[in-house]
C-alpha cells in the first residue's frame, strides 16, 4: 500500500513551480563556469535592451496622454473618478507595455542573436550528453537562411498568441485598485509561460518539434515552466537583468527541454548504428 501511495509522488518529484526555479540556477551556473561563451551572447541581448529602453522610457513620458486618448468616456466625469480611472488606464498601458517588452525582447533578440544561442544550446546538450550517456539531437539540416525564416515564422506565431492573452490582461488592469494587482500577477504568468516556449525552442527544435507541439508540450509541465518562466520576467524587469541573464536563460531552458523530451541513449561505441552481429563485427548503418 505504502508503495502504490508513493509512487505518484516520485513520479512527479521533477515536476512543480520549484523544479522551474532549479532549471533557471542551473542555467545560470551553467553560463558562468564557461565566460567565453557568456561573453559571446551578452552582445544581442545589449543591442536589443538598449532599443527597447529607448522605447519605454518615451512611453512613460507619453503615459498621460494616452491614458487621456484611452479614455474619452470619462471627459464629462467628475475630478475624483475620472483621475482615477484615467490612472488606472495609465498602470494598465504601462503593464501591457511592459508584457510586451518582455515577450517581444526575447523574441527579437533570439532571432538577432539566433546562431550564438544556437550554438550555446548546442554546447549544453553536449555535456550533458557526455555526462549522461545519451546523444545530442542532430536536428534538420537546414541552410542559415532558412533557419532564420523558420525562426521568424514561429517567433511572430507565438508573438500572436501572447497578444492574443494580453487584451485581456490588459482589461483586467482597467479595474481600479485590485485589477493592477490581479493584471500584473496575470500578466506576469502569460509571460512566463511564453517566455520558457520561446527559450526551449532551440533544444525543442533539435528535437523535430513544431511550434504547435512545443506548446503543447510545455503546457503538459504548466507548473515547471511558470517556475522557470515566472521569475525570469521578474528577473528582466531589473535594469540590466534582461541583458545579464539571457545567456543563462538559453542555457537553462535547454536544460528543461532536455527534461520535457528526453533525448535517446548513445549508440555503443564501435558501432555504427548501436548494433553488432553475431561474430561481435560491426553490422554496415
Amino acid at each position: 500500500m505504502n508503495d502504490r501511495r508513493d509512487a505518484p509522488r516520485d513520479a512527479r518529484r521533477g515536476d512543480g513551480f520549484r523544479a522551474g526555479l532549479r532549471f533557471l540556477a542551473r542555467g545560470q551556473r551553467w553560463v558562468l563556469r564557461h565566460p567565453r561563451t557568456y561573453a559571446r551572447c551578452l552582445l544581442p541581448a545589449l543591442v536589443v535592451f538598449l532599443v527597447y529602453a529607448a522605447a519605454l522610457v518615451l512611453l512613460v513620458l507619453r503615459l498621460d496622454d494616452l491614458a487621456v486618448l484611452i479614455t474619452p468616456f470619462a471627459d464629462d466625469w467628475e475630478t475624483g473618478g475620472r483621475t482615477a480611472v484615467r490612472f488606472a488606464a495609465g498602470v494598465a498601458l504601462l503593464g501591457a507595455g511592459i508584457l510586451l517588452a518582455v515577450v517581444t525582447f526575447t523574441t527579437v533578440t533570439l532571432l538577432v542573436g539566433d546562431p550564438l544561442y544556437d550554438a550555446l544550446s548546442q554546447q549544453v546538450e553536449e555535456e550533458e550528453a557526455a555526462g549522461t550517456g545519451t546523444a545530442v539531437p542532430e536536428g534538420p539540416e537546414r541552410p542559415l537562411w532558412r533557419e532564420l525564416a523558420v525562426s521568424l515564422g514561429e517567433s511572430l506565431g507565438t508573438l500572436w498568441r501572447t497578444l492574443l492573452l494580453a487584451v485581456p490582461v490588459f482589461l483586467v488592469g482597467l479595474v481600479p485598485f485590485a485589477g493592477q494587482v490581479f493584471g500584473f500577477v496575470l500578466g506576469t504568468a502569460v509571460a512566463g509561460w511564453f517566455l520558457t516556449s520561446e527559450l526551449a525552442a532551440y533544444a525543442l527544435q533539435r528535437r523535430g518539434l513544431e511550434l504547435r507541439e512545443r506548446l503543447r508540450l510545455v503546457s503538459g509541465r504548466r507548473r515547471t515552466a511558470l517556475g522557470f518562466g515566472m521569475p525570469l520576467v521578474l528577473l528582466f524587469l531589473v535594469p540590466g537583468g534582461a541583458v545579464l541573464l539571457m545567456p543563462g536563460a538559453v542555457a537553462g531552458a535547454t536544460l528543461l527541454a532536455r527534461d520535457l523530451a528526453p533525448a535517446t541513449p548513445a549508440p555503443p561505441a564501435g558501432t555504427a548504428d548501436g548494433t553488432a552481429d553475431a561474430g561481435g563485427t560491426d553490422r554496415p548503418a
